[in-house]
């Protein structure tokens, strides 16, 4: 039986960055990756600039970060109807006060390269196929077992670790379908705006990235796109939505015509909760700790802002601190709990389409309100100011 101090399942930002954060504090830490080497997979691209400086506080340099992150002025959100209004999170043009397109390819590599150089082990092509949550064992795909004083799951939506401690419960949304996929993009890399558009039962995100590439996210619900799945398959949808893209001036992209650059990948349903975040010998942070709502943008912040929290808790934990693990719970309840709310009330509005319109024209027309929620989105500010009721008020009056 292999023995380490502390064992985190799952090599993404979550993971990559607690092993990092440990590893610097003189910890024992091994992470068990199931992928070889990097590859595809759904996951979230766009981000705020509170990402990018957490991945500065991780240690990552400017050159590193401009190597993996394009600049996005702006997220414009476009309806059904054609009102469109742009969400912005700085002015200055830098990327620590602008939203980014994130290379996934080069920036999860990165953090695994920062976490060994920190001195954890990162054990790629290693499966964990069952957790005892008790005594803190993994059982790998090779038939061979590590036991760790702690096991965080930092293993995204679809959790070993929440599902073996028992946590892990259905979204409290209607099931929901997510593909995503890039597209080649002519032209240099300029900084332009994401794209967010709504369509009836769904939308499609568009985030530009470095390499001549567009991050292509859809998401769809309802029984009528349940159908279009089952019968006509991933590509099918693919192909309807795109063809359904409006051109726009500053986006060279024929989507019509676009051409993919890597398989589509998919997750359903999208999210998912827990009724707890940890427990005597284990710890969930990142997607694993509960994922609700891709179109807010916040799944890498969610995920680099649990393993900093992480790292203290657990730190604390291995030194002797028996209420460290729970102070983590509710600091992670503390700061996230509003934010599950707006995006809850995102996604209310996104299911009455008459009232999304009026919340989108109101965006558009009243810049005070427009600054606000760009604010909220980009979690600049706390997200109880998106639940005031004078906010809601100035939202939806004619």
């Amino acid at each position: 039986m292999e023995r380490r101090e502390v064992v985190i399942v799952g090599g993404g930002p979550a993971g990559a960055a607690l092993a990092i954060g440990l590893a610097r504090r003189g910890r024992d830490v091994l992470v068990l990756e199931r992928a070889p080497a990097w590859r595809w997979r759904a996951c979230g691209v766009f981000t705020s600039p509170v990402t990018v400086r957490a991945l500065a506080t991780l240690g990552l340099t400017a050159a590193e970060i401009s190597s993996v992150a394009r600049s996005l002025p702006a997220m414009r959100v476009e309806t059904p109807a054609g009102t469109r209004f742009r969400l912005t999170y700085g002015d200055d043009g830098s990327l620590r006060d602008a939203a980014v397109g994130l290379d996934r390819s080069a920036l999860d590599p990165l953090l695994l390269k920062h976490a060994r150089d920190a001195r954890a082990e990162v054990r790629e092509g290693a499966t964990a196929r069952e957790v005892d949550i008790g005594a803190g064992r993994i059982g790998l795909a090779d038939g061979t077992s590590i036991e760790g004083r702690m096991v965080v799951g930092a293993d995204g939506i679809r959790s070993i670790v929440a599902r073996a401690a028992g946590v892990d419960r259905p979204a409290l949304l209607p099931p929901r379908t997510g593909l995503t996929f890039h597209v080649a993009e002519a032209g240099p890399d300029t900084p332009r705006d994401a794209r967010m558009i709504v369509f009836d039962g769904g939308y499609v995100g568009l985030a530009p990235i470095s390499g001549g590439r567009v991050n292509v996210g859809i998401v769809v619900g309802g029984r009528s796109w349940a159908e279009r799945l089952r019968v006509g398959g991933a590509a099918a949808v693919v192909a309807e939505v795109l063809a359904g893209i409006p051109t726009a001036a500053d986006d060279p992209v024929d989507w019509r015509a676009a051409v993919r650059c890597d398989p589509i990948e998919g997750a359903a349903p999208i999210g998912h909760r827990v009724t707890r975040r940890q427990g005597e010998r284990w710890l969930l942070i990142g997607d694993a700790a509960g994922f609700l709502d891709p179109f807010t943008g916040e799944g890498l912040h969610r995920a680099l802002r649990s393993a900093a929290l992480a790292t203290d808790a657990v730190d604390a934990h291995l030194a002797g601190d028996t209420a460290a693990l729970g102070a983590y719970d509710r600091a992670m309840a503390r700061r996230f709990r509003s934010k599950d709310a707006v995006s809850l009330l995102v996604q209310a509005f996104l299911g009455q389409p008459a009232l999304f319109e009026r919340a989108a024209r109101s965006l558009a027309d009243r810049p005070s309100v427009r600054e606000t929620m760009g604010l909220v989105m980009g979690d600049l500010v706390p997200a109880s100011r998106a639940l005031d009721p004078r906010f809601v008020v100035s939202l939806l009056r004619p």
